[in-house]
């Protein structure tokens, strides 16, 4: 007789947990991300900077700003997480199930990378309902439509990077026989996975930042294109100011990147003890 299957969750509980792990972890790493963004459009197109450091950045935020300063754009942190991770999670914990082995052996990296296509046409669909809503309320200008294209280049990069290394560091770790499917494994494949993430990701989302603040000159866009951004940014401020702001970035990525992951297998574990165990 052939063995049963094994239960698993429903598609709506692996949206919901990945919805929630995302937007739990967003919380925490507020702070973190306002403090990367400071950074990246300090000293924009000049070689002076505002911020020195990311520490200067924070503290010149809580001096001029308040504590209140550093949570701006909370409320929109939490919509997209409860959007975007919510499909992003969902959509890549099913495809991970499908594509495992009936032998249970995950499926391989490149499999694993062949995913963000899946994640760049949930990413568009996304942005068209947020462009009708900014269309209905008369929020949307010329620059928000052109930075499209590069928010949704660093969709496919974050997703590539992120979800693949962290199943393939998880799936090396307990290889090694050193680990066991537990909290430390989970924290050090995930740590390893936000490392390989900010490598990746942030020449993209300099591009992306920079264009979503660009301004009218003479009546015309600063930048044509991310091409322009990225030559531009190496030719005036140097090849490695497209890794400007590392720290924070790299801070507050680490942080989401592991409690997302830490929040999701604990979610995950939680129901399947309680729920389909039962």
């Amino acid at each position: 007789m052939a063995e049963a299957k094994p239960k698993t969750s429903p598609k709506a509980i692996k949206f919901l947990f990945g919805g929630l792990a995302g937007m739990g972890a967003t919380v925490f790493v507020q702070p973190l991300d306002l403090v990367k963004n400071r950074m990246q459009l300090s000293g924009q197109g000049t070689k002076a900077r505002e911020y020195k450091t990311s520490f200067h950045a924070l503290f010149s935020i809580l001096k001029n700003e308040g504590v209140g300063g550093i949570y701006t754009g909370l409320s929109a942190g939490l919509l997209r997480q409860a959007t975007y991770t919510t499909t992003r999670l969902g959509i890549y914990t099913i495809l991970f199930e499908k594509m495992t082995g009936e032998d249970g052996r995950p499926p391989n990296f490149f499999l694993k990378v062949g995913s963000p296509p899946i994640h760049l046409e949930s990413r568009k669909r996304l942005h068209q309902r947020r462009r009708l809503i900014n269309n209905y309320v008369r929020r949307i200008t010329s620059q928000s439509q052109s930075g499209c294209v590069p928010t949704m280049a660093r969709a496919v990069v974050v997703n590539a990077a992120q979800l693949a290394s962290y199943s393939q560091s998880k799936q090396a770790l307990l290889d090694s026989g050193y680990f066991g499917d537990d909290i430390l494994c989970h924290f050090c494949a995930s740590m390893i996975s936000g490392l390989v993430t900010t490598a990746a990701s942030m020449p993209v989302d300099i591009v992306k930042t920079r264009i979503q603040n660009m301004r009218m000159i003479d009546g015309k866009p600063e930048y044509k294109n991310g091409l322009e951004v990225l030559f531009r940014v190496v030719g005036s401020e140097g090849f490695f100011s497209l890794w400007k702001g590392f720290t924070p970035y790299y801070a507050r990525l680490g942080p989401h990147t592991v409690l997302t992951f830490i929040f999701l297998e604990q979610m995950n574990r939680l129901y399947k003890t309680y729920v389909l165990d039962r």
